[in-house]
């Protein structure tokens, strides 16, 4: 075809407006941050002192300390959970490897509220504890308050684990056997093994992970609050709530999205010589060792201890008090209404998000030399989600002042809060958080089409959007559904944004099970808290049907990604 035909400009023409609309994305995500810092060059002298002072050595020695507990703890069962499902084989082997997958679907601020419940001086726990130790009272005897640092460690850690199991027993399956075979023939014990070759090679892999976990302890809001921790994420709400001091928060949130390119940095440091390469010819992966059934029992037992505490308490208690509430007082109206209001700003911030995705991705394969402008698009999920709330609070809330005066000089009409007050600062606040992983999943279908398709299209006169159209949808529908299945459910379980941007007298389950938990009426949430449990529950589900090695550790992968494009 000519360069200067008709055919060859529309080509051109379009291409340019797919670049065009990915340009407008990328803005559209910088904003929140550009306003972000724009809001913390507000704050005075003394405002910045009064930070310095009395807020922010709490809340950054809390957040260090969190971090690392959680770290530690997460790192420690991820990969101890890995190995044991992959060097090992045991009855039950299978079911495990699944299972292990489970406390995904607990949010942070959820397992905080029901264990809150179920490890309280007169709960179910202390009281069996005392019924058989003959004590009649919590004066006699009563464990330590589940109200601390430690608490707050260990049960975050036993939900956040999975982040370094996906990726961790991804990197065990795919070690080369040989390199197992040549230890054992040499002496060294299976344990030996796992410490001197197994776990060196695996090293990276477990750096992701924990990465992963310590961007989701920064984005808890509800966890750390409930449970007496007094996180950076928490001061930022706890700021802007409180004192309605929006530079203040700015300010605080501009140093916690530091901390997180700090971290990113430092995780990428701790991994920049580790390269390892294997003999593809002959490489096959590890063989699991078969164990005595006695042998196989305690290990299944052992696997199974993060799922009982990650998941399986935490599920049973919110299943037993919704059914008593349900008895109670059966559905109440509220909750149908925050039903309501859940799925739908949960799917316009999908819809959303999927096609914004679109754009990026789908651009940045007609130019591959753009894209830097599909990873600034997706640096939202880098940061926690009260740092993109107060960005897109600041951004938003000026748009309306803008629109009310322009209004009010030209019509002599208030608009009152056109974005603020109708939910679409939420919807903008999701988008910008979760399209990275609407952009990972599109990205990893597209990239299964050869391009020899795109060429035989263009042959054929289709231009690049006849070729999305008719070639590319088609084909990648199953990757777009499944990043669609894990936007959906990420936003119905995103606490930090919703509370702060919701509208007014607009309730969804994680907001009334928020105000629930922090009321102390935990009866009243447990059916709002069952229900995002059992929503959570999908992509688990559908993680382990195509297999957690293959799709949940490119899942997680695409997730690291995003966070590391802060360094850029």
């Amino acid at each position: 075809m000519p360069a200067s035909s008709p055919a060859a400009g529309l080509l051109r023409r379009s291409g340019r407006r797919w670049l065009a609309c990915a340009g407008v994305v990328a803005l559209v995500v910088a904003l929140p941050f550009v306003g972000l810092a724009l809001e913390a060059l507000k704050g005075s002298p003394g405002l910045w002192a009064h930070l310095v002072s009395s807020i922010l050595p709490v809340a950054l020695v809390d957040t260090v300390i969190l971090l690392a507990g959680v770290g530690l703890v997460t790192a420690t069962l991820g990969t101890a959970a890995a190995w044991l499902v992959t060097a090992y084989a045991f009855p039950g082997r299978r079911v495990l490897e699944g299972a292990l997958l489970l406390p995904l679907a607990v949010p942070t601020y959820i397992i905080a509220y029901a264990y809150l419940d179920i490890l309280h001086p007169i709960g179910p726990v202390q009281g069996a504890v005392r019924w058989m130790l003959g004590y009649e009272s919590p004066r006699q005897f009563r464990l330590p308050d589940i109200r601390s640092m430690a608490g707050c460690i260990l049960l975050l850690g036993f939900v956040l684990y999975p982040y370094v199991y996906i990726p961790t027993r991804a990197m065990f399956l795919t070690q080369p056997g040989n390199l197992i075979d040549a230890a054992r023939t040499l002496g060294i014990s299976r344990r030996a093994v796992f410490w001197r070759v197994a776990l060196p090679m695996a090293r990276p892999a477990v750096a992701v992970g924990i990465a992963l976990a310590l961007m989701e302890t920064l984005n808890d809001v509800g966890a750390a609050e409930f449970l007496g921790v007094r996180t950076m994420t928490v001061s930022i709400y706890t700021t802007w709530i409180t004192r309605t001091d929006l530079p203040g928060a700015a300010q605080i949130a501009l140093m916690l999205l530091l901390i997180v390119v700090g971290l990113v940095a430092l995780e990428r440091w701790a991994r920049r010589r580790q390269r390892y390469a294997g003999d593809t010819r002959r490489n096959r992966g590890m063989t699991p060792v078969s164990v005595a059934p006695s042998k196989g029992v305690l290990l299944l037992a052992a696997g199974l201890v993060p799922v009982l505490l990650g998941f399986v308490a935490p599920a049973i208690y919110l299943a037993i008090e919704a059914w008593k509430r349900y008895q109670f007082a059966s559905l109440s109206a509220r909750l149908l209404h925050e039903a309501v209001n859940t799925i739908v700003i949960a799917t316009l911030a999908t819809a959303v998000t999927i096609t914004l995705g679109l754009l990026i991705v789908y651009a940045a394969r007609l130019r591959p030399d753009t894209g830097w402008l599909l990873r600034v698009s997706t640096l939202g999920y880098a940061a926690p989600g009260t740092v993109v709330a107060i960005g897109v609070l600041i951004v938003l809330g000026s748009a309306d002042q803008l629109i009310d005066r322009a209004a009010l000089q030209w019509v002599g009409i208030s608009t009152g809060l056109v974005f603020l007050g109708s939910g679409a600062a939420v919807v903008y606040a999701l988008t910008v958080r979760f399209l990275a992983i609407s952009a990972g999943g599109i990205e990893a279908g597209l990239s299964r089409i050869p391009l020899s398709l795109d060429h035989a299209a263009r042959t054929l006169g289709q231009s690049p959007s006849g070729t999305f159209r008719h070639v590319h949808l088609p084909l990648s529908k199953t990757a777009i559904a499944a990043a669609a299945l894990l936007v959906f459910v990420d936003c119905v379980k995103e606490l930090p944004a919703t509370l702060l941007l919701r509208p007014l007298n607009v309730e969804t389950f994680a907001t009334h099970l928020y105000g629930e938990a922090a009321r102390g009426t935990y009866e009243e949430a447990s059916i709002a808290a069952l229900a995002i449990v059992a929503i959570s529950v999908l992509p688990v589900v559908f993680l382990s049907r195509v297999g957690v090695a293959g799709s949940a550790s490119s899942t997680s992968s695409r997730k690291n990604e995003a966070i590391e494009d802060t360094r850029t």
